[in-house]
């Protein structure tokens, strides 16, 4: 993968790279804009035949699928997939994590990526360029994401660059679109996960007057909060409202803006269910993910990534009781993992992550047996302009950590 030079240290734009950044200033100039890629397309109904296969017969021609395929395609499972397609795949995790097992595996022509579209995204930007990435489900979006659009970004951009100073760098957490991704590797910036994102917003405050944090204002604030930073030093833009919601001397005042966005999924829970786990449970302990409310994260007894609550539940002493802050199907997962502990969601009217169950084994059995067909389908493809850009900022984060 190529990686600019200045990057080994993790550095903001060189002078070169500046001024072709310059020309993303005006979303309607930009190569990056007209490089956009299109509207994501609709997923067609399945063929009839697919919708009408039992569990039976749908995990019969799985498994034949997968066979006669081999090394010719990995299947990624997201944590946050049901059992039914965490089974048949070769890789499950994270994201980020997936993309970059994807990434290690250059032998497979297909990587068929049971998740959602920026993470089928990240698997092609990681890629090789002779490797194809399939989402066997279109509609499988992600709604945090979709709370960033580029033009959206681009112009809160331009209201707080307006202001003047040295410098203003963007971070986008990994649940974005390549789009956004690239916006911040054309501005200096870089990606984050919700692993690394203290040392990447770290960094950013380090090398720039203002930070402006997207798209999760939640993963933004606790990472703040983690970093020691004033909370009045911290404004929130609503790019729904005119200039963001805000007074016109607050992101002069600010050293960080957050994008007003947030996960569907993690704001179900609340400090109220905290508290009946340990009226109902004395002892439990809880572990949250850090796109929850600050109030949650802040009564819980830890806070980390997917992979984070994963070891925390994996290394925890026998007994112990944890009520834990994320997708349902994921808990659900630990808690048939590892029977020597008690591991229950901490919302009690448990709600799966919509986008992620729309991976049904029919539409994975349907992807597949068109490849044995030799018909690829719902490839996703980052167009070059915007892939360019959008590694940098993926690049530019790995240097970082």
């Amino acid at each position: 993968m190529e990686t600019a030079a200045c990057l080994s240290k993790a550095a903001p734009l060189g002078p070169n790279e500046q001024e072709i950044a310059r020309r993303f200033k005006r979303h309607t100039e930009t190569a990056l804009t007209l490089a956009s890629q299109p509207a994501r397309p609709c997923q067609p109904p399945l063929p009839p035949s697919y919708q009408l296969l039992d569990d039976v017969e749908l995990d019969v021609r799985l498994t034949r699928a997968r066979a006669l395929l081999g090394r010719r395609v990995v299947v990624l499972g997201h944590h946050y997939q049901r059992d039914e397609i965490i089974k048949f795949a070769d890789f499950r995790g994270d994201s980020f994590q997936l993309a970059r097992q994807a990434a290690s595996r250059r032998d497979a022509e297909f990587i068929v990526f049971c998740g959602v579209h920026f993470m089928a995204e990240s698997a092609d930007l990681l890629s090789g360029p002779e490797q194809q990435v399939i989402l066997p489900n279109l509609e499988a979006g992600c709604s945090m994401a979709d709370m960033a659009q580029l033009e959206a970004v681009d112009e809160c951009w331009q209201a707080v660059s307006s202001l003047g100073g040295s410098s203003i760098l963007p971070v986008t957490y990994i649940n974005s679109s390549a789009d956004v991704k690239a916006f911040c590797g054309a501005h200096g910036g870089a990606v984050c996960t919700s692993a690394n994102a203290s040392a990447v917003l770290s960094w950013a405050l380090d090398h720039g007057e203002r930070v402006l944090f997207l798209p999760d204002e939640h993963l933004g604030r606790n990472t703040a909060r983690r970093l020691g930073l004033d909370p009045a030093a911290v404004v929130l833009w609503d790019p729904a409202e005119p200039q963001g919601g805000i007074d016109a001397g607050e992101p002069r005042r600010a050293r960080l803006i957050l994008w007003k966005g947030y996960c569907s999924v993690h704001m179900r829970f609340t400090t109220a269910q905290i508290a009946k786990a340990r009226e109902c449970q004395p002892g439990v302990s809880v572990v949250v993910h850090p796109e929850c409310r600050s109030e949650v994260v802040l009564a819980a007894d830890a806070v980390g990534s997917t992979e984070f609550i994963a070891k925390t539940i994996r290394e925890a002493p026998a007994g112990s009781q944890w009520a834990v802050g994320t997708e349902v199907q994921f808990v659900n997962r630990l808690a048939k993992e590892h029977p020597d502990k008690q591991v229950s969601c901490l919302d009690p009217v448990v709600c799966p992550c919509s986008s992620m169950y729309r991976i049904h084994p029919s539409y994975l059995l349907w992807v597949l047996e068109r490849l044995l067909a030799d018909e690829v389908v719902n490839r996703i493809v980052v167009p070059t302009a915007v892939a360019k850009w959008a590694r940098i900022a993926l690049d530019r984060m790995l240097a970082i950590t």
